[in-house]
C-alpha cells in the first residue's frame, strides 16, 4: 500500500504530531481545537470544541472539569471520539477510542502552566451547570481569589482525559472530491495496527 508523502510512517501519533505542527502557523486560531463527541446515558450524542493539549506516544490528552457534561458522559461510556479539522491544509484526523483519566503530576504541571485567571476560573466554574448570572460567576471568582491568592492548587474536580485510540483516520482533500483516506485500526490499545486505504 502506497502511503507516501504526508501519510508516510509507521507511527500514527508521529503523523498526527507532524500534521498539527504544520497547521499551527497557518490556522487563524487554535490549530489544536478538536470537536469532541460523547454520548449520554440514553445514547444521545453530544459534541463540543475543546483544546487538545498533548499528542503522546500512545494517546491524545485534553483537560476539563470532571463534573462537566462531557466528563460525566465519558465516565458512563468509557469511550469518546474527536476530529481535528484544518481548513487551511484541507486535512482532518478522526479518532475513536477508550478514555482514561490523567489526574497525576502531568495534570498538575499543565494546570500550573495556565494563566492565573484560568486557574482561578477552574475553581469558580461549575462547568455545564445552570448559572444565575455572569455577576454571580465573577463574585465566585473573587471568593476563590481571596481564598487562594496567586498560587491556587489544581482542584480535585479538574484534570485530564487521555483517549487511547482504537481507530485513527487521516484524510486529505483531493481534486474532484477524490480524497485520500487511510484508516488505522486495532482491537485494543495493546495490539498492532492494521491500515486500510478507504474510498473517498
Amino acid at each position: 500500500m502506497d502511503r507516501s508523502g504526508i501519510f508516510a510512517g509507521d507511527d500514527p501519533f508521529a503523523i498526527a504530531r507532524a500534521w498539527l505542527a504544520e497547521a499551527e502557523p497557518v490556522e487563524p486560531n487554535d490549530a489544536n481545537a478538536i470537536a469532541l463527541a460523547t454520548v449520554d446515558a440514553a445514547g444521545l450524542p453530544n459534541v463540543r470544541m475543546v483544546l487538545l493539549k498533548e499528542i503522546e506516544e500512545a494517546g491524545f490528552v485534553f483537560y476539563t472539569n470532571y463534573g462537566s457534561a462531557k466528563a460525566e458522559e465519558i465516565a458512563t461510556a468509557g469511550k469518546a471520539a474527536f476530529v481535528l479539522h484544518w481548513k487551511s491544509l484541507r486535512r482532518q484526523i478522526r479518532v475513536r477510542g477508550l478514555v482514561e483519566r490523567e489526574e497525576g503530576s502531568q495534570a498538575d504541571a499543565y494546570y500550573a502552566s495556565r494563566s492565573l485567571k484560568s486557574r482561578l476560573g477552574a475553581w469558580a466554574s461549575q462547568q455545564s451547570r445552570p448559572l444565575a448570572s455572569r455577576a454571580s460567576l465573577m463574585a465566585e471568582v473573587g471568593k476563590v481569589t481571596a481564598r487562594f491568592g496567586t498560587n491556587p492548587p489544581r482542584p480535585a474536580f479538574w484534570g485530564g482525559f487521555r483517549i487511547l485510540p482504537l481507530e485513527i483516520e487521516f484524510w486529505a482533500d483531493g481534486a474532484f472530491r477524490l480524497h485520500d483516506r487511510f484508516r488505522w485500526r486495532r482491537a485494543s490499545p495493546s495490539e498492532d495496527w492494521s491500515i486500510d486505504r478507504l474510498h473517498p
